[in-house]
């Protein structure tokens, strides 16, 4: 995904030098979209996964 958003930031600073305003219209809205997914991955990563262990019974809990 970073190197699509990386493509397309390339892409939209050709599209300004060539002065295609149509094609930077196009792609801005892609590269948000790449943006946006590539935040969506980040909050996903960072997620803590919790190890709660095999439970375990107490010799006083068995009736």
């Amino acid at each position: 995904m970073e190197e699509i958003r990386d493509n397309l930031l390339a892409h939209v600073a050709e599209a300004e030098r060539e002065g295609w305003l149509g094609e930077v219209e196009r792609l801005t809205v892609s590269l948000a979209g790449a943006e946006d997914k590539l935040a969506q991955i980040d909050r996903q990563s960072q997620k803590a996964t919790i190890i709660l262990g095999m439970p375990t019974t107490r010799s006083g809990d068995v009736e």
